[in-house]
């Protein structure tokens, strides 16, 4: 029995350290609740983005470069666009996020979960032969 307990802390010390290890250095966007057809989202820690919405067909519908002091928070008022299916990029240095902004009835509703997150490694050359990523 106390074999048992003890693995089962060893696994949960394990699966603890594998969640701060993914989370350090990362950014993550919080989806704020919109009115009508409204979004707003935060990104705590970091001090530029850049910002861009598409369309279904990958269409650039806006864009820009967002700033902040301690992180960014926007809100983003969709009044002209038509019901469907649009795309919102966040990307810094390190990271490019895809959420997914769906209009139906005078309604817009920012997805909570990403639907797609791309890391980018910082390569730097070691020497002639060996490159490093950050």
């Amino acid at each position: 029995m106390k074999t048992i307990l003890k693995l089962r802390l060893a696994v949960l010390a394990a699966m603890t350290t594998m969640s701060t290890y993914a989370i350090d250095g990362d950014f993550l966007l919080n989806v704020k609740k919109g009115n009508g057809k409204e979004i707003s989202f935060s990104v705590n820690e970091i001090q530029k983005a850049s910002v861009t919405i598409y369309d279904k067909d990958h269409n650039l519908i806006y864009s820009e470069v967002a700033t902040g002091k301690g992180g960014i928070l926007k809100t983003y008022s969709l009044e002209e666009f038509p019901d469907g299916i649009y795309f919102l990029e966040v990307e810094t240095n390190s990271k490019k996020v895809t959420h997914e902004i769906v209009i139906k009835n005078e309604v817009s509703t920012l997805s909570r979960k990403s639907l797609a997150e791309v890391y980018k490694a910082d390569l730097k050359m070691a020497n002639q032969n060996v490159a490093t990523a950050n």
